[in-house]
Order: structure tokens, then C-alpha cells, then sequence
């Protein structure tokens, strides 16, 4: 559709410079498509008076830019979804749902919906593709760091990025860090890049599979592996982390006298749990009574809220020394 509009005409050698400073001051009409001639160059505007002094301003027919639809308006609502890599992910939907996401999303190249929770001794869950293609390996980017993985045998969740992050930029130079579950390496990788030594344990072979490969993805020397069951492995770390990470939010507790064993004194612990709405006091104590089987006290440094896990139940996450 073709609409009149006041528009700046500058010279072509001059246009691009212009265009700039007219989106700069918030003068340029985005949603009309800009035209030339042999000589000129014609930009749309919104209003006169945001033009700098000396321009020249006529007017002229533009094409409307067609403004992609968003889910809600193809669909009629707004599905819940994540993305991982080119894979977006849904508990429930249907092809259509899916159709709909591979047009909003350029990027996304398949998409899968759950057949079952997550669930098993490794946490893994059954997807079938839905739109697409029919896979589901693919290669996540996230703050700079490649995960190659396949969902349907490791677990994964992009919505965990921040809280990798917050963790990741606490660490210290000369510490060596241990990921009691590890999985493809998003805490590992990430952590390795501003530490001495990262110990990842995890005992998926799946997941240590893609962890060697996200290991040479990202060119990372100094992440040493440990595929076993921290229950087996701990003793062998006796007094070794400076730093710990508890991130298996539905058993950590049952790991907690592992963490205890393998903390160095004064080392942090970053420990994630699911509770309650505005419930902390439960897991602290948990945390106190392992502390106290090792001769050991906590010091409590941080708790927060990760994400909604289910109505009235988060992911939750307490960071504490080890005293």
C-alpha cells in the first residue's frame, strides 16, 4: 500500500549519514520504506520540526513496511515456549502452533513438544517433533560460550542463563570450582574461562559426551571431567572446592554431606532447591544439619527466588560458606 509523507531528499553520497542522525533524533518513519532515484535518496518522516536546520523537505508516495504478526495475533493466544539453539520447546501444542513459531522466529528450525515430564536417574524427557526438521541435536550460544546437545539425552534449560551468569561473575581467579552435576558444561564452560581448574562431574555418559565436545568447542583446557555418581566420587575431592555447585534442584539434598566433604574451609556453595513461595528456612536447615554432621557451620550469604517451578513452588537458590 502506497501512503504520502513528508520526507528529507539528500543526495545519495550524503545518505546514509543522514539516515542515521534522523533515526538518532527519532525523526524517521520506520514503518515506510525508504526510495531513491539516480540521485536521491527520499526518507520518511515523522514530524518536520525533528529535522536538522538547511535539510530539504517534500513529500512523496512510500510503500508501507508490512509489521511481521506476532503469535498471539496468528494464533489467538500466546503459547509458552523456550528456546534452545534452532530448537524452540513446549510442554503441549500442536502442528499448527508450530507452523506459527517457525514463521515468528526465523532462526528456529525445529520444533518440539514433551511426551513426558522430566524424569529417570540422568533427567531427561521424550520429545516428538512437531514442525520442522526431525531432530533434536543442536548447538546453544549463550554469553559467548557453544553447547552442542541433543534434548531427548541430556537435560538442558536455556531459562537458567542468568542464574549462570550471576554465578559465573563471582567467581575467583585462583579458585577451582566443582560442578557436582554438570550436564553438557553450561555452568563449566562459562566459569572455566575466569578460573584456575573447574572439576565437572556428571554421571550421564550422554551428557560427558557433549561435555568433551563443548569442551573443545569453546577451547577450554583446564575443565577436568569425572563421569560417576558424586556419592562415589566425593571422597576422592576430599577438601578440594573452593567454590561448589549444587544445581540438581529436585535431589541436592541428598548431596549435601558430598559437598560438605569436598568444600575446602570457607569455601561457597551455591545450593538450588524447590520450595514454597517465600520459603527459605526449610532448606537452610537441611543445609545446617549436614554442616553440623562434617563439625562444620554455615554462613548464609544469599538466597533467591530462580524461577516459578509450579504454582506456589520456585527453583530457589542459597548461597553459603562453609565455616
Amino acid at each position: 500500500m502506497l501512503v504520502r509523507s513528508s520526507c528529507v531528499k539528500v543526495p545519495k553520497s550524503n545518505g546514509e549519514t543522514l539516515r542515521k542522525k534522523l533515526i538518532e533524533l527519532g525523526a524517521m518513519d520506520k514503518s515506510l520504506r525508504i526510495k531513491s532515484d539516480d540521485r536521491f535518496l527520499y526518507i520518511p518522516i515523522l514530524d518536520k520540526k525533528l529535522v536538522p536546520a538547511g535539510t530539504e523537505v517534500t513529500i512523496e508516495q512510500f510503500e508501507e513496511i508490512e509489521k511481521p504478526k506476532t503469535l498471539e495475533e496468528i494464533l489467538g493466544f500466546a503459547p509458552s515456549y523456550e528456546i534452545a539453539g534452532d530448537i524452540a520447546i513446549l510442554t503441549e501444542g500442536s502442528m499448527e502452533v508450530g507452523k506459527a513459531i517457525l514463521k515468528v522466529h526465523k532462526n528456529v528450525k525445529t520444533v518440539l513438544v514433551a511426551l513426558s515430564p522430566v524424569k529417570g536417574e540422568f533427567r531427561v524427557r521424550r520429545y516428538r517433533v512437531i514442525a520442522g526438521e526431525r531432530r533434536t541435536e543442536t548447538v546453544h550460544k549463550e554469553y559467548g560460550c557453544l553447547y552442542a546437545l541433543d534434548l531427548q539425552r541430556v537435560y538442558f534449560s536455556p531459562r537458567l542463563s542468568t542464574e549462570r551468569a550471576r554465578v559465573a561473575a563471582q567467581v575467583k581467579p585462583n579458585e577451582t570450582v566443582v560442578d557436582m552435576f554438570a550436564g553438557v558444561g553450561p555452568f563449566s564452560v562459562l566459569i572455566a574461562k575466569r578460573v584456575k581448574r573447574v572439576i565437572a562431574i556428571d554421571k550421564n555418559p550422554d551428557a560427558t559426551l557433549f561435555l568433551r565436545k563443548n569442551i573443545a568447542l569453546n577451547s577450554i583446557t583446564n575443565i577436568q571431567i569425572i563421569e560417576g555418581d558424586v556419592h562415589e566420587v566425593s571422597p576422592n575431592l576430599k577438601g578440594q572446592g573452593d567454590r561448589i555447585i549444587m544445581n540438581l534442584p529436585h535431589s541436592a539434598e541428598e548431596y549435601l554431606d558430598d559437598a560438605m566433604v569436598i568444600a575446602k574451609p570457607g569455601a561457597t556453595v551455591h545450593y538450588y532447591d524447590i520450595q514454597p513461595e517465600d520459603s527459605f528456612e526449610e532448606a537452610i536447615e537441611m543445609v545446617r544439619k549436614a554442616a553440623a554432621r562434617h563439625g562444620c557451620k554455615i554462613k548464609v550469604i544469599g538466597m533467591r527466588k530462580v524461577r516459578s517451578y509450579a504454582p506456589h513452588r520456585y527453583n530457589i537458590c542459597i548461597d553459603f560458606q562453609v565455616m
